[in-house]
Formats: C-alpha cells, sequence, structure tokens
C-alpha cells in the first residue's frame, strides 16, 4: 500500500470511528438537553468536565504526545528501543496521577467553593476516577497513532463515545441526574482505556523485543520534548475550558450550557477536519527524516484547499440556520445559544485548519514554536474573556475565542510554509473561489431561511445549500466527482 492510499485508508478508519464518537455526542447531547437535564443541571456537568480538563493537565503533561513522536522515529529506526519508552510514559503518568488524584480528593471541597459552587464537590470527588480513565483513554489513542495504526486508536474512540451514551443515559434515567451523566462519562472512558491499553499491550508492546539497554539520553529528549508539548496542550485545553469555567463563575450554570451547547455543535461538524488531520500527521515525521518534502508539502495543499472547501460554506450556512435549529432541535429553552453559535461559526473554519496543521507540526519537530504561539493566545484569550464577559455576557466568551484563534492559526500557517514552503498564490487563488461560492450559497439559504416554520422545512433549507454549493464546486473543478468516487469506494 503506497502513502497516499495507505492516508485515505487511516483517514476513512478515522473518519468512521469519528463519526460513531460524534453521533454518540449528539445523540446524548440531544437526549441529556431535550428530555433529561435543565439547562442548570446541564450546565453543572459540563462545568465540572471543564474544571477537570484544566486538573488534568497536571496529570498528564505532553508525555502522551512526546512518546507517540519517538514511537514514530524509532519503531523504523531502533524498534527496540519503542518498549523502553513505553514503560518510562507509564510509569511517569501513573505517578502523575496518583499526585494530582490524591490532591483533588483532599480539596475539593474547596476549590468547588473557591470557584463559587459548593454543589460541584461531588463532581469533583468522582474526578479523581475521571482523570485515571480519560487518561489512560486518550494515552492509547494517542500512542497507537505514533505507531501508525489508526484504526485500532480509532476503536478506542468510538467505544468512548458509545459508552458514554449508553451509561449515561442509564444513570440518569436510574434517578442519578447530572452526576449519574457524569459517572456515565467515567464508565465510558474506563471500558475505552481498558481495550485501548490492551491493544497497546498485547498487539505492540509484547512484539518488540526490548534493546539490552536504553539508548543514552532517549529518556532525557521525551522529557524534553514533552515541554514544549505540555505547554502547548496546557494552552489548548485552557483555550478550549477556561471560558466554560469563567462563564460558570461569572454567569450562571444555564449560560454555560448555552455556550456548551454552542461548541459542541461546533465539534460536531469539525469530525471531518479532526479525522483528517490525526491521520495525516504521522507522514510528515517520516517524510521529513526520508527528505521527502515535496511529498510532504502537496500532501498538506491537498488537505488544506479541501478543508477550506468543506468548512468555509459549512461555517456560513450554521450561523445562518442557527436560531431554527437550536430551538426546534434542542428545544426553546436554549434559545439563547444561537447568538454564541453564530459567533463560533467563524471558529469552525479557524478550528478546522487547526486540526490540520497542529499535530503535523508536532511530528515535524516544531512543538516549541507553535507551543510558543499557542501560549500567547491562550493568554490572551484569558485576559479577553475576564474582560468581556462580564460586560456583554456570554457572547463576549464567543468572541473572544474567534479573536485569539485567529491569531494563532496566521501563525501556525507559517509555521508550516516555513517548513514545506507553500504555494502561498495558489492557495490565496483558491480560498477566493472557494468564498465566491458560498456568497451564492449563502444568498440561496438566506431567501428560503425565512419560510422555515418546521424540522422537514429547515432540512429542505440546508439540503437547498448543499446542493447549491455541490453544483457550483463541481462546475469551477474544485470538486472532481469521479476522485470523490474513488476515495468513497
Amino acid at each position: 500500500m503506497n502513502r497516499e492510499d495507505h492516508i485515505i485508508h487511516g483517514f476513512k478508519a478515522t473518519l468512521v470511528a469519528r463519526a460513531i464518537y460524534m453521533l454518540s455526542s449528539a445523540l446524548l447531547m440531544f437526549v441529556l438537553a431535550r428530555y433529561l437535564l435543565d439547562p442548570d443541571g446541564y450546565g453543572a456537568l459540563y462545568w465540572a468536565i471543564g474544571i477537570l480538563a484544566i486538573v488534568q493537565l497536571f496529570a498528564d503533561l505532553g508525555l502522551s504526545r512526546s512518546v507517540a513522536r519517538y514511537i514514530s522515529e524509532y519503531r523504523e529506526s531502533d524498534p527496540g528501543q519503542v518498549p523502553h519508552l513505553l514503560r518510562s510514559v507509564v510509569t511517569a503518568k501513573i505517578v502523575l496521577l496518583t499526585v494530582v488524584g490524591y490532591a483533588l480528593l483532599l480539596f475539593h471541597e474547596r476549590i468547588a467553593a473557591v470557584l463559587g459552587d459548593p454543589g460541584a464537590a461531588p463532581f469533583l470527588a468522582a474526578g479523581v476516577l475521571y482523570l485515571v480513565v480519560f487518561s489512560g483513554s486518550t494515552f492509547a489513542q494517542v500512542a497507537l497513532q505514533g505507531f501508525n495504526h489508526l484504526g485500532y486508536s480509532a476503536i478506542v474512540q468510538a467505544i468512548s463515545g458509545a459508552g458514554r451514551l449508553l451509561f449515561a443515559v442509564a444513570f440518569v434515567l436510574a434517578g442519578l441526574g447530572a452526576l449519574g451523566a457524569f459517572f456515565g462519562y467515567i464508565v465510558g472512558y474506563a471500558i475505552a482505556a481498558a481495550v485501548g491499553m490492551g491493544i497497546l499491550y498485547y498487539g505492540f508492546y509484547r512484539r518488540y523485543e526490548t534493546a539490552a539497554e536504553y539508548e543514552d539520553g532517549l529518556s532525557r529528549r521525551l522529557l524534553e520534548y514533552s515541554i514544549p508539548l505540555t505547554a502547548t496542550r496546557s494552552a489548548n485545553v485552557i483555550d478550549k475550558q477556561i471560558d466554560i469555567v469563567l462563564v460558570g463563575v461569572f454567569l450562571n450554570p444555564a449560560a454555560v450550557a448555552f455556550y456548551t451547547l454552542a461548541k459542541q455543535i461546533t465539534d460536531f461538524v469539525l469530525a471531518p477536519a479532526e479525522s483528517l488531520g490525526f491521520t495525516i500527521s504521522p507522514n510528515f515525521g517520516e517524510q521529513k527524516a526520508a527528505g521527502e518534502l515535496e511529498e510532504a508539502r502537496r500532501i498538506y495543499q491537498t488537505s488544506l484547499t479541501n478543508v477550506l472547501l468543506l468548512y468555509i460554506p459549512a461555517a456560513v450556512g450554521l450561523a445562518i440556520v442557527a436560531e431554527p435549529f437550536l430551538t426546534m432541535v434542542i428545544g426553546e429553552d436554549y434559545a439563547g445559544a444561537a447568538p454564541v453559535l453564530q459567533v463560533l461559526a467563524g471558529f469552525v473554519v479557524l478550528q478546522a485548519i487547526t486540526n490540520l496543521t497542529s499535530d503535523s507540526l508536532d511530528y515535524l519537530g516544531r512543538a516549541r514554536a507553535r507551543a510558543v504561539a499557542k501560549g500567547g493566545t491562550a493568554l490572551a484569550n484569558l485576559g479577553l474573556n475576564v474582560l468581556l464577559i462580564p460586560t456583554i455576557g456570554v457572547v463576549g466568551a464567543a468572541i473572544a475565542t474567534v479573536a485569539t484563534h485567529s491569531v494563532y492559526v496566521a501563525v501556525n500557517l507559517y509555521i508550516v510554509h516555513t517548513e514545506l514552503g507553500l504555494n502561498v498564490v495558489g492557495i490565496a487563488r483558491t480560498t477566493a473561489m472557494i468564498c465566491a461560492i458560498t456568497g451564492v450559497m449563502a444568498v440561496t439559504v438566506l431567501l428560503v431561511t425565512p419560510l422555515v416554520s418546521s424540522l422537514l422545512m429547515l432540512g429542505g433549507a440546508i439540503a437547498v445549500g448543499a446542493i447549491t454549493w455541490g453544483a457550483l464546486a463541481v462546475l469551477s473543478g474544485l470538486v472532481d466527482p469521479g476522485q470523490v468516487r474513488s476515495v468513497i469506494g
């Protein structure tokens, strides 16, 4: 199988798993928001998860992605070092989880009180279990990515999504409320972690004959490379979660529900871009090591063009139909999320580019530069959130996210350009054509949206936009139907 076929195969596997994960997440969001929890309960659940995502930083650091990078490098050049790498990271993660988990168990009530919601204490106490199982699940996924076996990584992700859906709904129906939904998350991640670690151990760790000695300096380089990755991941989590936490601190659980719901919808829309970025990134490390920069450039530019072709129209369409979509699908109680979703539609395009680019920079060895950019924009995001949320409300958090992420994307693209020498003029010309197509599509959707009064008519409005986009994309030559059929097949 050549590299392009391998990428397509991995993309399909990852996309299917991501589809299962996102479909289960969408069903969970829909069932919890529309039927099982009120906005306050929904907000309380995801506020606690946002806090734990920040705590998780201290339990994981950047070790998972660091070891994935070195697995990708050593599995071909010196496979005997792979068991040493895995043992080092697993040992370090056990120590970190023990320390952070004990501290959280000891101070969970005090943390909840300081953040202004003593009622969150039970979530934080149970969060000790959440940290362990979530860490195991994500480590297995990233390590399997380092082995470039994306199908296994995809399985772990799919299991976590399906497990969360099944057990969260079951526990809420059993009368356990938002806390029951949280335990559903824990059980889902626990099953995924068990499967993932089992695949990692029996399928990969035992496959390699351990070298007699750990390569001198390798463990030091592993830890050193984890430092910029830790900074990047910390900034990324803060960028994604601190706004949710601050909305809860400055406003109320219902506002958290509106903001979280809007961000979850953007996550669903972004699944294909995340799958593509996850699939192609290990290949950049291999191509750089082999001196195949021309091939790396071609793959990245093709992927970027396809992402822009899909997500610029998707973002515009999402902004147009945000209000009828939320009120008809989720319920009138969540109409307050519409303006947030409209602002975050801009974030969809930015995050799609980020999903394609960020992991690739790690495998190109530019994690340090990306960490600096992410750290700076995350601090700016924090400052803007503190400034805007108390003054203009929950929409202020969305504005802060879009503004700071725009800077981060620009820096990422510049770093990729310095590594690969992108055809900037060609990319700009294609982007202008995509924007023109999007403008025509937007006009057609705006003309039919005032007529929408039911879910069927909403689906019709979306279909009109999709058909318009598809026809123009084919007529302009941006989409080759034959090539699309060959990829799908």
